[in-house]
């Protein structure tokens, strides 16, 4: 965070997410319902908005809630929106959630990252990804977007690497616009460098596939994305599950055959030991 001293004025930073929203003063001012006069004045410093108007702007210009906790501090107002850790009691229903997704996924890849791309959590189909990666690239926190684009990570059995590449650099640098977050650029700027080429012909079919070495087979699977749509605490909103489901049957009968083989007995009911945790639950594994 920018110490107070040198922290920009508020008129300065709500310019500067309007500018990359790419709206007008007066755009803005219709979607806002107010003068495109006072806004004018806010942004110069003539005006001092109010907390409340600090917050409606940043909603109209849909600033991420960290953001728009710096809004705040720049007007001389307290933050709104708590960060609390994934362990903290209040976050129960969070973590439960994520792990019920990352559960329900199986037989398929799922992960759990936040919004720096590092992974949280897992489920146990995840080995599927990381074998054969190199172990430093497993030590936390560990990348996601690093651990698949790195020569000694996942990209030497992408079978579309340029393809996937493109995708990921794409959605990576679309999000360090969106969030204006310095930590998400610089990450961009390291994986752009990383060898494997880029494709930006269309792809065939209706999305991107992440093509995967699998021994002698080729597996083929689809991204989906999951958040938190009203989240008000930093940590949720800043969460997402990605999960691999499979884009053709030969991926879903080799995913499902894979986890029949390596499915555990059951366990004996007289086992005293209890159900455990919702962190303990099958298929579930918290990351490292």
């Amino acid at each position: 965070m920018t110490a107070a001293g040198t922290r920009p004025p508020v008129g300065e930073l709500l310019r500067d997410w309007r500018q990359r929203r790419r709206l007008s003063q007066l755009g803005l001012a219709g979607e806002a319902g107010v003068s495109a006069r006072h806004l004018s004045f806010v942004e110069t410093g003539r005006a001092r908005p109010s907390r409340e108007m600090v917050l409606h702007l940043a909603e109209q210009l849909d600033v991420p809630l960290r953001a728009r906790n710096e809004l705040l501090l720049a007007a001389g107002f307290a933050p709104v929106y708590a960060r609390r850790r994934l362990d903290d009691p209040d976050m129960a229903a969070v973590r439960t959630a994520v792990d019920l997704v990352l559960a329900a996924s199986e037989p398929f890849p799922a992960l759990a990252v936040d919004r720096g791309w590092h992974l949280v959590a897992a489920n146990a189909s995840v080995a599927l990804l990381t074998d054969g990666v190199a172990p430093e690239l497993l030590e936390p926190p560990v990348n996601v977007l690093r651990l698949g684009l790195h020569p000694r990570g996942l990209a030497p059995r992408i079978r579309n690497l340029p393809q996937w590449r493109t995708h990921l650099l794409t959605r990576l640098a679309r999000e360090a616009h969106l969030t204006a977050d310095p930590a998400l650029t610089a990450l961009h700027r390291e994986l752009a460098a990383l060898p494997g080429g880029t494709d930006r012909r269309p792809p065939d079919g209706i999305a991107v596939p992440l093509r995967l070495a699998h021994g002698d087979d080729v597996l083929s699977l689809l991204s989906t994305v999951t958040t938190f749509g009203t989240a008000v605490d930093l940590t949720a909103a800043e969460l997402s599950v990605e999960a691999f489901l499979p884009a053709d049957a030969r991926t879903a009968e080799l995913l499902r055959g894979r986890s029949s083989r390596s499915a555990r007995p059951a366990a004996d009911p007289s086992d005293d030991q209890g159900a455990g945790t919702a962190r303990e639950r099958p298929g579930v594994v918290p990351a490292p």
